[in-house]
């Protein structure tokens, strides 16, 4: 394993204090956060940040403005997620990016709008949390590339290409390939986005399409919530010949908080409830199958911060220190302990700092490394633009169906 400092044991309360006070003058990125589908599917809010109220605790959720103020966050990507299969795709992922854009005008004294690299930096010394728009599934560009624009003009800075399903241009990793990776019209949609300045998220696409993302993109890519597949053997996690491969990409692993991308106890566990892909099966109620699953099997091990941890540092040992941050996938599902909720972002830290982490290293994880990669897919997107113009097409145009 790599070796970031000498190993030492601070104490508990004195690894978290250490935490905290790094955190005064020191910024933390989380990579994804699905808040704004919550707050669509909450039953009362539908759709409402006003009527969600984000100022109080959500004791059925994880986040909210004092547990993000808790846990010192300083940036979030906030994911525009939509399923696969929704009736209206572009108009749904507008419809998300609304959320977030009215999330960011209901509490101006909390969330500055963000677009730049260079935004985190001003929202931390505003003492704001700079509030960035994901777009999580490709589904949405209907198979043309123009939105992708569209998305960019409306603040969108990330995209992750899929999400559980396969769409007709990219493979998921949770599902059956039909197309060996990317097809020609995919590596339109990576190049576009390098183009635009956009950051390519490979968080949910099948190991061969991170594979050929890594050859076609000429800006440093992002797997903005996933960790190792030699600890986990969940789909959604990175092998260890594209870990190997990110260091001479330039980008950057953000490790999750999922427990079945966690612990492979929990992955086992889970697996007669989840399809053979890993997806949670739709022929069953989940809370009671978990309930039963519980009852024959003991309960369910939903992975630990430590073994978060192990995956952090599998990360920085395969891809190097510069290469690994942290992606919550907050959803308002299942949490593993000791990573309940917004407000554990200090005692993830505050345990790497027991485990001997510089303070360079830690610097480098909550946003040092994000922050690097955000600055060099700006530059990459200004260089293209100067003599590339925008790309056109559809899937039926660019592959020939």
């Amino acid at each position: 394993m790599v070796q970031v400092a000498a190993r030492r044991s601070p104490a508990r309360d004195d690894a978290l204090d250490k935490a905290l006070r790094l955190l005064e003058t020191l910024p933390l990125v989380d990579g994804h956060n699905d808040l704004p589908w919550v707050i669509r599917e909450d039953v009362r809010a539908r759709g409402d940040v006003f009527a969600y109220d984000l100022t109080r605790e959500h004791q059925d959720g994880d986040t909210d403005i004092p547990r993000l103020l808790a846990g010192r966050v300083s940036a979030q990507f906030w994911a525009a997620f939509i399923p696969t299969h929704v009736p209206h795709p572009g108009r749904t992922t507008l419809e998300q990016i609304d959320v977030i854009l009215r999330l960011q005008e209901a509490h101006p004294d909390v969330f500055m709008p963000a677009t730049k690299a260079s935004d985190i930096a001003k929202a931390k010394k505003l003492g704001r949390i700079a509030s960035f728009i994901a777009v999580e599934g490709g589904v949405g560009l209907e198979n043309s590339l123009a939105p992708l624009r569209v998305w960019h003009a409306a603040g969108a800075r990330l995209m992750t290409l899929c999400h559980n399903e396969t769409l007709d241009w990219v493979d998921s990793a949770t599902d059956a390939p039909r197309h060996g990776g990317l097809t020609a019209f995919g590596r339109a949609v990576v190049r576009e986005l390098n183009r635009l300045g956009m950051i390519v998220d490979c968080a949910h696409v099948s190991h061969d399409v991170m594979r050929q993302v890594l050859d076609v993109s000429h800006a440093p890519v992002v797997f903005s919530h996933s960790n190792a597949f030699a600890l986990c053997d969940h789909p959604r996690n990175v092998p260890d010949d594209v870990l190997a491969r990110v260091r001479g990409n330039g980008g950057i692993v953000m490790a999750t908080f999922v427990p079945d991308f966690i612990g492979q106890q929990s992955r086992d566990w889970m697996r007669p409830l989840k399809d053979e892909f890993g997806k949670s099966r739709h022929d069953i109620d989940m809370g009671a199958a978990v309930a039963a699953r519980a009852r024959d099997a003991g309960p369910w091990p939903r992975g630990t911060l430590e073994q978060l941890c192990d995956h952090i540092e599998y990360i920085a040992d395969k891809a190097g220190l510069r290469h690994v941050g942290i992606g919550s996938d907050f959803f308002g599902g299942p949490t593993p302990p000791g990573l309940e909720d917004a407000s554990r972002f200090p005692h993830l830290l505050a345990e790497l700092i027991r485990r001997g982490w510089s303070d360079d290293a830690i610097a480098g994880i909550a946003s040092r490394n994000f922050l690097r990669v955000f600055r060099t897919v700006e530059r990459v997107g200004r260089e293209l633009r100067k003599n590339e113009k925008p790309a056109l097409g559809t899937v039926e145009e660019i592959d020939g169906r």
